[in-house]
């Protein structure tokens, strides 16, 4: 309580036109990252239940343990999306095709995903290119994207016909048999949404609800809820693999992207671009970007029981090694960059070490020292991959590449 009373005090300083919706990491003054004045800390168990069960087995880990992570970060962490107050219909349109795209490597589709029941009606605008020299079905990637995808960013770029406006190199992909998809990030709910009243949360609310209840979805939950409707709609295209789609997003949306593959198992494998702090770093450490700087700068990316925890972030009952656990046996890729101080590439490294854990109970490989390998190194042969890369907050050609590789080395595994 005494946290909550804090940061209640913290946000009343701050005006709405404060909370900006960029990322300021150069605020960091008062923040220390040399590893000797990090606290001491210990993580929560990843294989022994609340009550002391050791979990011993697949089945155990996947029956017991698994469901109850998932439960605490539903109602602590992110918010369970409750139950509707009138049933949701949902319908996909192909609005529009371009079998010409990228002068023929590619034929893109423009899906119009509606969401409808008797509250009020919503839209997705989900965007799939299709490569057109490949085998059918096509694996794919599947991106949170900060980019409109109604805006001119998913055009072929001018300069570069190889990549789009928004520098995203899908001829590359393309030209490996992959497919690409994007849903836009602010589809169902702002950025950073404050009331929750022109977002998909309108159609879940019963008479007399008009705000998410504390244990409730955030944004961050509202995101991975629209990238399954776009999996949804995945499974009704036979030129898509829907059994080989790979999530991926940055920074805010690699948050999104662990917590849409650690709820919904059809993702095949999950791709987490420096996505710090509620994404792949440990809370316990408190390094870059913590509890406390996200919920001031961006109150509702997470549920209000995460208010709870700020600076008493040894007492929650979880940390995010348990989140990439809980995408396991599936594969994980974490990237890191050195400059991106704020996402902890420290952190990111040690919770994927921590995580493997129960990829070895489950038969997979995962990362066998708890040193992080040397920049610009990367853990490809793994089902829990990794790799940090000189440079900041930014996915990289050296980065596209690398998530390239590891997705063809497990795709090519499963065919």
């Amino acid at each position: 309580m005494k946290a909550l009373s804090l940061l209640a005090g913290t946000l009343s300083l701050l005006t709405l036109a404060q909370l900006s919706a960029r990322e300021p990491k150069e605020y960091d003054k008062d923040v220390s990252y040399r590893e000797e004045r990090l606290p001491a800390y210990d993580l929560p168990k990843l294989l022994v239940t609340p009550q002391g069960k050791t979990i011993k087995t697949a089945e155990e880990w996947h029956t017991i343990r698994r469901p109850q992570i998932l439960a605490l970060y539903s109602n602590l962490i992110y918010g369970c999306v409750p139950e509707p107050a009138s049933p949701i219909q949902q319908s996909f349109e192909v609005v529009k095709t371009d079998p010409e795209f990228m002068g023929g490597k590619a034929t893109r589709k423009d899906v119009k995903i509606r969401l409808k029941n008797d509250l009020g009606e919503m839209e997705m605008h989900f965007l799939v290119y299709v490569p057109n020299k490949a085998e059918k079905p096509a694996p794919t990637f599947f991106k949170h994207s900060f980019n409109n995808t109604k805006s001119r960013d998913f055009d072929v770029s001018d300069k570069n016909p190889g990549t789009l406006r928004n520098g995203w190199p899908l001829g590359d992909f393309f030209d490996r048999g992959y497919g690409f998809c994007a849903v836009y990030q602010q589809d169902l709910v702002g950025h950073n949404e404050t009331s929750f009243l022109n977002s998909i949360h309108k159609l879940f609310y019963p008479k007399g609800q008009s705000f998410p209840k504390a244990s409730e979805w955030g944004v961050l939950s509202t995101c991975a809820w629209g990238a399954m409707r776009g999996m949804d709609y995945l499974e009704t295209d036979d030129d898509i693999d829907h059994t080989r789609v790979a999530i991926m997003g940055h920074s805010k949306m690699g948050k999104a992207t662990l917590w849409t593959a650690a709820q919904d198992e059809r993702f095949a494998l999950a791709i987490s671009a420096q996505s710090g702090c509620a994404g792949a770093a440990l809370w316990r450490r408190k390094s870059g970007e913590t509890l406390k700087k996200m919920v001031t700068r961006f109150p509702y990316w997470l549920c209000r029981n995460a208010w709870k925890f700020v600076e008493q972030e040894d007492d929650l009952p979880v940390d995010q090694h348990m989140l990439l656990a809980c995408i396991a046996p599936r594969p994980v890729y974490v990237h890191s960059g050195v400059g991106d101080t704020w996402a902890d590439s420290r952190g990111e490294y040690l919770s994927a070490y921590h995580a493997s854990e129960v990829y070895r109970l489950l038969g997979k490989k995962g990362l066998e020292s708890e040193e992080s390998p040397e920049v610009g190194k990367a853990i490809i042969k793994s089902d829990v991959g990794y790799h940090n890369r000189e440079g900041g907050h930014s996915i990289d050609p050296f980065d596209w590449e690398r998530f390239m590789e590891f997705a063809e080395y497990h795709f090519k595994k499963t065919n």
